[in-house]
């Protein structure tokens, strides 16, 4: 064989192969999926995160035709099943459950973690936000958050406040509070919330900043009362409680999120496949309900618009684990 025959041979094959490859592409992901799809919450079973995340799974499944299983990875605060879903490969069968807190306060306040939340990870869309709230011991000399302001400023030693540990997103609302409102609390970090509301009902401690869910039912028994939630409107569960906006901190909405990610290079008709089934399913009226039951309001969105929030987040969250001096035990 001539070598100009050669050549145009070799160039011929080249150009089938690229043409084939380019149409397997967009078939494959035409057809996605047409397997399990993996969805990791990197805490152990039960909890908000866990409980939504098995709520969207079922009814994404059904819309999906295929099963998308969840999957518990639990460790060092979220990081351990997290790194997993960012060496994942990026097909759009391992996805991962994202929290604030693993994904926005982790890389803040560990030394070293094993990911990067921009460049490891392609945001799917958010399931929604836990509004959190403060509340007190029914004694406290306080009844909203002005008051609750002004009166640990006459305490020598401020006021100390429970939340479900070093690092949390209650933990960050109440040093963020300190910084904005020069008010003097005081951390007092927990092993979970549960045994913090137990401690509060018991007078141990007079504060604890927790998610409405978990608080909702003693404020309700009037075991404790609630001093303002952390949303821009007052929750619909608790009417009475007010906004720490509406006590003059204008810019003080700080609010627990969950959502779903995939690993960063998957393809975009893939992203866009899941971000219509989630808002699909975040639309639906039980859905909805059930989530509103769990503490969670639905907030359906774009993949981008999701991107946005949790890059704002990133950056607010460093300074004020730098201010606040945070660091994970």
């Amino acid at each position: 064989m001539s070598t100009k025959r050669f050549v145009l041979r070799t160039l011929t094959l080249l150009t089938l192969a690229t043409g084939l490859a380019s149409t397997s592409t967009p078939y494959a992901q035409s057809d996605y999926p047409n397997k399990p799809v993996r969805l990791i919450v990197p805490f152990t079973p039960g909890g908000v995160t866990d409980a939504s995340a098995r709520l969207v799974a079922e009814q994404m499944s059904k819309r999906l035709g295929h099963q998308m299983i969840v999957e518990n990875k639990p460790g060092a605060s979220g990081n351990i099943g997290t790194s997993q879903v960012a060496t994942a490969e990026p097909d759009g069968y391992t996805l991962l459950l994202g929290f604030d807190g693993t994904m926005v306060i982790n890389p803040h306040v560990f030394p070293s973690i094993p990911f990067s939340t921009i460049k490891d990870f392609a945001p799917v869309g958010k399931i929604g936000d836990a509004i959190l709230i403060l509340v007190a011991h029914p004694t406290l000399a306080a009844n909203n958050v002005k008051e609750l302001i002004a009166l640990s400023k006459t305490e020598a030693n401020g006021l100390n406040y429970g939340t479900s540990g070093m690092g949390s997103t209650p933990h960050l609302a109440g040093e963020t509070l300190n910084i904005v409102a020069g008010s003097k609390l005081v951390h007092v970090p927990y092993k979970g919330g549960g045994q913090a509301m137990i401690d509060l009902q018991g007078g141990s401690i007079p504060l604890v900043f927790t998610a409405v869910a978990g608080a909702l039912p003693h404020i309700q028994n009037g075991r404790i009362k609630g001093i303002g939630v952390t949303s821009a409107a007052r929750a619909p569960s608790l009417p009475n409680v007010g906004t720490f906006i509406e006590a003059g901190l204008p810019n003080f909405v700080l609010n627990s999120w969950v959502g779903i990610l995939a690993p960063a290079k998957t393809p975009s008709a893939v992203i866009q496949k899941l971000n219509s089934t989630l808002n699909d399913v975040l639309t639906d009226a039980d859905v909805k309900k059930r989530l509103d039951v769990m503490g969670v309001t639905a907030s359906p969105g774009t993949p981008a618009a999701y991107g946005d929030q949790i890059k704002t987040d990133l950056a607010r969250y460093a300074d004020v684990v730098k201010a606040a001096q945070i660091k994970a035990n």
